[in-house]
Formats: structure tokens, C-alpha cells, sequence
């Protein structure tokens, strides 16, 4: 049963970086990468790898993704409220949007979204730009994200209530 759901994911690759090491005999190189997966409806992660080769980078942080999978709210195919992810320096600024509207979103905060699943959401990047720690802040972001059955379940009271 967990195979059939691991196929279901897709990945991309958000940032790939070569790092080097200086040390006492030369330098030693190795690549960076950060995987963002999803199902597309309502699961995403982020994963860290880094190895000697590209494809063993990508691979270990294809990995790492799958281990720190969350559930997100989808409502109405946008979030449920305005909010701010903060990583570092980075933020992320996620605006519900009306249905049309399509995800108005740039650079590594895409890929996050469209696995996500969501279709009409508006963001911006605000602060640094650096890919990992823009990705960090969206899903920050959308850990935040509550909807009113959620708040009511903590209240203990009923969703019409609030």
C-alpha cells in the first residue's frame, strides 16, 4: 500500500548547487540539492541531499522530501486565509485568490504550490530570494494555515459558532 502511494508523487528539483571544500590536498566538490514532492491534493514536502554525484543528491533528497510530508487545507482550490511564511530571511506572502485566478506565484514557490494542490493562490516573495530558504518559508506558510473546523475543534465548539 505505501509503494502505491510513493508512485503517486511527483517531484522537481527546486535548486541544485555544487559546493566545494577547501582542504589540505585541493578541493573537494560535491552537489546540493532540494526536492520538492507532492500527490497534488493536499500532501507536500521539501528534502535536502547532498552527495559526490548530481543524481545521488537528488535521489537522497527525494528521500528526505517523502520523510517530512505535510497535509495542507485546500479550500475551494485556494488556502483559507492570508498569511505570511517566515524561514530565515526569506517570507512569503500566500493571498487566497478567487476561482480564474490561477497560482500567481514566482520562482521556487511554484513547484510547492502546484504539489500542493492548490489552483488559485497569490503570493510574493518578500526578503531574500535564495530557492531553500524561500521554500522553507512557503511551507512554513501553509503549516500555519488553519481552517475554521480546525479552530473550532480546539475551542471545543462547533464551526458555526465562530
Amino acid at each position: 500500500m505505501e509503494e502505491k502511494q510513493e508512485n503517486e508523487l511527483k517531484e522537481k528539483v527546486v535548486a541544485l548547487n555544487r559546493v566545494t571544500k577547501v582542504v589540505k590536498g585541493g578541493r573537494h566538490m560535491r552537489f546540493s540539492a532540494v526536492v520538492v514532492v507532492g500527490d497534488e491534493n493536499g500532501r507536500v514536502g521539501v528534502g535536502n541531499g547532498k552527495a559526490t554525484e548530481v543524481p545521488e543528491a537528488i535521489k537522497k533528497a527525494i528521500e528526505d522530501a517523502k520523510k517530512n510530508l505535510i497535509t495542507v487545507p485546500i479550500i475551494d482550490t485556494t488556502i483559507p486565509h492570508e498569511c505570511i511564511g517566515k524561514f530565515d530571511r526569506a517570507r512569503v506572502m500566500l493571498k487566497p485568490a478567487p476561482v480564474g485566478t490561477g497560482i500567481i506565484a514566482g520562482g521556487s514557490v511554484r513547484p510547492v504550490l502546484e504539489f500542493a494542490g492548490y489552483k488559485n493562490i497569490r503570493t510574493k516573495i518578500l526578503g531574500t530570494n535564495n530557492p531553500r530558504n524561500v521554500v522553507y518559508a512557503t511551507i512554513e506558510g501553509l503549516k500555519a494555515m488553519q481552517t475554521v473546523e480546525s479552530v473550532a475543534a480546539k475551542r471545543g465548539k462547533k464551526p458555526e459558532e465562530i
